[in-house]
């Protein structure tokens, strides 16, 4: 089959990672499996896409999004998304897709609507356990929609299919890597605070580490992800309770901290949530309170039922009760093994392959 015949899937993320890594591992297997993929996403989601494979076409939409901008904006962006549509709409004529797959932003707009005109296959993957506003304006317009967050809140009339959240093939590899229980020895505390949300986490996780009991204390060793202005004061904190530290704006190995972690602290984003449970840690949960709709308590509450988690709200976070819910991990291996075992459990290491089953009912290409 030659590359032009080849069928067409066409991918539309905005401009997050959250949307952008599962569709960056949609991507990459249906071009494995002989399929021509374009991604269609704005200026934003373009940074992301360094990691998709070659092969596949990025074409940058202008987004117009309606929470942004003075009132001259906010007048303009219907304007601006009707012209995006109307391109989408002669692009996808000349070059059809077999099947349009949404992963949220405004940007998957002009792509979703396009497809609506021209009848094309379509489908929404929604990473979070609250839906976003551009998702739930086409649940009901689209064939499937896919669950990264299991249970997650749906409209009246919707059915949605639980796929997981994919994930990267560093974090895969991991999946169900031995679990070492704490013990009297040097054990490693993960803690990662996510972009947005990373400050309140470097104010009260070193506090916290550093009122543990003594025996506990000596043992501790912790790689912290934190912004880049907040470093040097988090490193000051660990060394003056004498806790050796790796304070970082990024770590580009999450992978192995996650493998040889015996407990995670962080915030739920939802590609968090699932790299966790893909590898199996215990984890301390603490959603992100200003994340649109509360999406992250949404995301945390699968895995705390599950009994792979801890949450605990941010309106309760204090130095003290983070202190005792780490005791709680550390201090009780047989307790800390139930919890990697039923994070394991919760996790989705084939969500990929659930996902690509989606696109290829869509269009009858089931192998």
């Amino acid at each position: 089959m030659s590359h032009k015949s080849a069928p067409l899937l066409l991918i539309a993320a905005g401009g997050t990672g959250g949307h952008m890594f599962p569709a960056q591992a949609l991507a990459e297997e249906m071009v494995r499996r002989g399929w021509r993929v374009k991604l269609s996403t704005d200026a934003r989601g373009a940074r992301y896409a360094g990691g998709f494979p070659h092969v596949v076409q990025i074409e940058q939409v202008s987004s117009a999004t309606f929470a942004r901008g003075g009132a001259m904006a906010k007048l303009m962006a219907p304007l601006k998304i009707l012209g995006g549509i109307s391109s989408a709409v002669m692009r996808n004529m000349r070059d059809r897709p077999r099947a349009v797959v949404g992963f949220g932003g405004y940007p998957t707009i002009p792509a979703l609507a396009s497809a609506l005109v021209l009848g094309v296959p379509r489908a929404i993957h929604e990473q979070n356990g609250i839906m976003g506003r551009v998702n739930r304006k086409f649940a009901h317009r689209v064939q499937a929609f896919a669950c990264g967050t299991w249970p997650t809140d749906l409209p009246a009339g919707v059915q949605g299919t639980h796929t997981g959240n994919p994930v990267r093939a560093a974090v895969l590899s991991r999946h169900g890597a031995a679990y070492n229980v704490p013990g009297d020895y040097p054990m490693s505390v993960l803690v990662m605070g996510g972009s947005q949300g990373a400050r309140i986490l470097s104010d009260k996780v070193p506090a916290a580490l550093s009122s543990l009991s003594d025996g506990l204390r000596r043992n501790l060793r912790v790689a912290h992800q934190a912004r880049p202005e907040d470093v040097e004061r988090v490193s000051a904190a660990y060394e003056a309770a004498g806790i050796p530290a790796e304070v970082r704006p990024f770590f580009d190995d999450v992978p192995r901290r996650l493998c040889e972690a015996q407990l995670v602290i962080s915030r739920a984003g939802a590609s968090s949530v699932a790299d966790i449970s893909v590898v199996g840690r215990p984890a301390i949960l603490i959603p992100f309170a200003a994340a649109a709709g509360d999406h992250q308590s949404a995301n945390a509450r699968g895995l705390s039922q599950a009994g792979g988690a801890i949450v605990i709200p941010e309106s309760q976070l204090s130095t003290e009760t983070l202190a005792r819910q780490v005791s709680l991990v550390l201090e009780n291996p047989d307790g800390a093994q139930d919890m990697a075992r039923a994070s394991l459990q919760y996790g989705v290491p084939d969500a990929t392959e659930r996902l690509v089953a989606i696109v290829e009912d869509l269009t009858g290409d089931a192998q």
